[in-house]
């Protein structure tokens, strides 16, 4: 509930940022109470008879005095209030009127009962009304009364704003003054401020003397604007309206003449690429009295940039090649004049190069791989030329029919591929790419690669000097290097002994790893559990050809360590265990079982053939930082429970590389 004010008290409205504050003026003053603000009575009887028991003021109707009197002097029961308030709606409209009471509410409008909800009731009732309010001042009466019981009421009312609904323009803003200062070539307005609850704000136009073409230059929602109209001697128009939040816009003041300076335009304006290729380069004539230039540029998001220039050239070292800009320029004298603009001259850039062109070989063919990156702006195509002989020339070079792929990288970047089918076979290309801009510009040269095609019969020589050694971490690998010019990989077959020795013995295998050409060894890190195993590997070059057809590959067998602990792991254990290698850390050794006290961690010793216990934990891990590099380990854990039994030990391994 809202204090009343002392009854010899005025109270009057302030603004501050758009709130409504209550200032009380001198005890001595009468009751008055300035519009919007309400003046409220309150009588100790439902008629409203009699000189009221107290008047204060009130900015809203919102209380809930509940069982208790509203006021010092008033009964609990059988009492009264009235609100009045005479208001400018300005140019009118729509509006909702909301009333909620308990007990009895009545809202009248210049003297017309609008809402009567007017009956002692128990809880409270609301009512909207929606109703158009004519322009100009009115006046608002609230009547309240509380007969029984619990007392509380609020009404508000408000514009409807909604332009499906709101079909009212503001009225036409009033005492518009307008003035021009030849020294700044600025134009300034000021006018009165609407009375429209729903004012949006105002739009300045502006038209040229002998066009009936308005152009807004400016919209606020103060009341002064200022404009600087092109510095062409020429004469403008001027006329300032109101709109509201439905969107709906007032008539203009009276047309206000303003006649402006004159300042030359500058002449012979150019905007191209410079010389970079990713920068905007303007150039103008100078114009007599000019001390600067302003250069305006704007993105195609709208977004606009001046800069000031003190001669007829500029460059515009700030541009994104992915965009194109529109520039244009105006002179400005030592007083601060502006000419009108240049018109826009629209700047685009050709696309970035495509960059780390390379070129695989085929049979009588090559595939090229470039890559396109954001900041390379935007491109519809490509064009791929081929050439036997050095430099690549666009003008010399033959255009390849290609069609190209590609794939998104995570950087943003796309990396191109297209096949060039139409080469000879054993021959050398010299190939380079430009991009083609979607405004059909064209980008530099990309790098140039040669490639020679591949035949299609010859076969890679065999791979020579396999040796397979076995060590406590599995079989390290190792060949000689085949340097043909087109190897492409080397192919890793791993297998088994099968027959018996003396008698033919084979090598069953097939393809255990692939590595590119600069790789000739291979760690293959496996159990050492004392198997017997078999290896020989395959070269391939770039046409598909395989070593194999061109004689036997060199097989190596091998017998792996066997480390495996000569004492046998009993069966039945509850445990699951896992050990992996975690580098500086240790041997991370876990198990799976939670219902364990503690749980005691061994591991094989093969010098003592037995398991040595490293230690005890309550948690279901264990870190072994004392195991060696180079080798495998063998691990046992055994839980010991609340009842003093104890599992089966649960086994893993893990195989330490050097």
């Amino acid at each position: 509930m809202k204090p009343a004010a002392s009854t010899a008290a005025a109270v009057v409205l302030a603004t501050a940022g758009g709130l409504l504050t209550a200032v009380v003026a001198p005890a001595s003053a009468a009751t008055t109470c300035n519009s919007p603000v309400y003046k409220r009575q309150f009588f100790a009887n439902t008629t409203f008879s009699g000189t009221p028991k107290k008047t204060d003021c009130d900015s809203a109707i919102s209380e809930s005095w509940g069982t208790g009197a509203p006021a010092t002097g008033l009964p609990t029961n059988n009492f009264g209030v009235r609100w009045t308030v005479t208001r400018d709606f300005g140019s009118g409209g729509p509006f909702a009127f909301t009333a909620a009471a308990q007990d009895g509410i009545r809202v009248y409008l210049d003297g017309v009962r609008k809402i009567d909800l007017w009956k002692n009731v128990s809880s409270t009732v609301t009512k909207t009304v929606n109703l158009t309010v004519p322009k100009g001042k009115h006046t608002l009466r609230i009547d309240y009364v509380n007969w029984t019981g619990s007392a509380n009421v609020k009404f508000t009312y408000a514009p409807r704003t909604s332009a499906t609904v709101d079909k009212v323009k503001p009225l036409t803003p009033l005492d518009p003054l307008v003035s021009y200062d030849t020294g700044t070539n600025v134009t300034k307005l000021s006018w009165t401020k609407n009375q429209e609850m729903d004012l949006a704000g105002y739009r300045v136009y502006r038209r040229l003397r002998g066009s009936t073409s308005w152009t807004k230059v400016g919209t606020t929602t103060a009341t002064t604007l200022t404009n600087t109209p092109p510095a062409t001697g020429a004469d403008y128009y001027y006329e300032i309206r109101a709109y509201d939040k439905a969107g709906n816009e007032s008539t203009g003041t009276a047309d206000a003449l303003v006649t402006s300076i004159v300042l030359q335009t500058p002449a012979g304006y150019t905007a191209d690429v410079n010389d970079t290729g990713i920068w905007a380069e303007l150039d103008w004539k100078p114009v007599a009295g000019a001390v600067k230039y302003k250069v305006e540029r704007t993105d195609p998001a709208g977004a606009v940039k001046v800069w000031d220039v003190p001669g007829a050239h500029y460059i515009d070292e700030t541009t994104d090649r992915t965009l194109s800009y529109k520039y244009r320029v105006a002179a400005v004298d030592g007083s601060g004049r502006v000419s009108a603009y240049t018109e826009s001259a629209t700047v685009s850039f050709a696309p970035g190069a495509p960059r780390e062109l390379t070129a695989t070989a085929g049979e009588g063919s090559a595939t090229l791989q470039w890559t396109m990156r954001p900041q390379d702006g935007s491109y519809q195509g490509f064009r791929v030329y081929r050439s036997t002989s050095l430099p690549v020339q666009q003008t010399a070079a033959q255009l390849v029919s290609c069609t190209t792929t590609h794939t998104d990288l995570p950087d943003g970047s796309r990396r191109f591929s297209c096949g060039d089918f139409s080469a000879e076979e054993a021959t050398t290309y010299h190939y380079a790419v430009v991009a083609v801009g979607t405004n059909q510009k064209v980008s530099d040269l990309s790098n140039t690669v040669t490639v020679t095609t591949l035949s299609s019969d010859k076969p890679p020589a065999p791979v020579t000097g396999l040796t397979a050694t076995a060590t406590e971490y599995g079989i390290e690998l190792d060949w000689a290097e085949n340097t043909e010019e087109d190897l492409y990989r080397y192919v890793l077959y791993r297998g088994v002994v099968l027959g018996e020795e003396g008698d033919g013995q084979v090598c069953s295998g097939s393809e255990w790893a692939w590595f590119n050409v600069t790789e000739t060894a291979y760690r293959d890190v496996t159990l050492p559990d004392g198997q017997h195993r078999c290896y020989w590997v395959e070269a391939r070059d770039k046409a598909g050809n395989t070593s194999k057809w061109a004689g036997a590959a060199t097989v190596v067998a091998v017998d792996e360590l066997d480390l495996t602990p000569s004492v046998a792991t009993p069966e039945g254990s509850p445990l699951t265990v896992a050990a992996r290698d975690e580098g500086a850390q240790g041997v991370h050794v876990s198990w799976n079982d939670e219902s364990a006290t503690s749980y005691d961690v061994y591991r094989w010793n093969p010098v003592t053939k037995e398991y040595d216990k490293l230690g005890s934990t309550p948690d279901r891990w264990f870190y072994d930082t004392t195991a060696t590099r180079g080798t495998t380990h063998h691990y046992w854990t055994i839980a010991h429970y609340a009842d003093g039994t104890q599992s089966l030990p649960g086994a893993a391994y893990v195989i330490l590389e050097p």
